[in-house]
């Protein structure tokens, strides 16, 4: 079974982009993936400011983004980047950590003004983890997650659209590195 990982680097547990990453475990879970999520907030402060690489907590995190087949890295604008907390744990993941998998970026922000800041701000940082097949991503302003009456989030129908789009090109790419690297390639000389 492939494996993804979610690194939620939002500071807030309780947020709009919260359930955006809620929907997306629960898709990939029913697709038969197994997935599971480090929350950057819940990670000790300390060892994320001080970059503590031989913290319990941190290397059970880096152990999740090792054992990844895909991440996906959510988190919202501010100040036309993500997060600094977000920051803090990338500095943390091994120097190429992140070769070999797929990622999806998935930024909400409260306007289109920062739609480039995947672009500009998030992959040269995961170029430099190694990441080298890095999904588009999806972009989205925080009006399109609504509270209902009944204290519910809501996605609005066109977000539930690029989002499905997107995790259905993650699950495909994920299932075919799945194969390839399970077959055995002789080279001739």
């Amino acid at each position: 079974m492939a494996k993804i990982v979610i690194i939620n680097g939002n500071p807030s547990l309780t947020s709009r982009l919260g359930a955006i990453i809620d929907y997306v475990e629960k898709i990939l879970g029913s697709s038969g993936f197994e997935v599971s999520r480090i929350d950057v907030a819940k990670l000790p402060t300390d060892d994320l400011i001080h970059t503590k690489f031989e913290s319990e907590h941190i290397i059970k995190a880096n152990g999740l983004v090792a054992e990844a087949d895909a991440v996906i890295i959510a988190s919202p604008v501010y100040k036309a980047s993500y997060t600094g907390v977000l920051k803090t744990f990338l500095d943390l993941i091994p120097q190429k950590g992140l070769a070999g998998k797929i990622t999806l970026p998935l930024f909400m922000g409260g306007s289109l003004a920062h739609l480039l800041a995947i672009d500009y701000a998030l992959k040269p940082v995961l170029s430099a983890l190694g990441a080298r097949h890095i999904l588009g991503g999806v972009y989205t302003v925080d009006s399109q997650v609504t509270r209902t009456d009944k204290g519910e989030m809501e996605i609005a129908e066109e977000l539930r659209l690029r989002l499905h789009a997107e995790l259905e090109e993650l699950a495909n790419e994920t299932r075919l590195r799945s194969e390839h690297n399970n077959k055995v390639y002789e080279l001739k000389v």
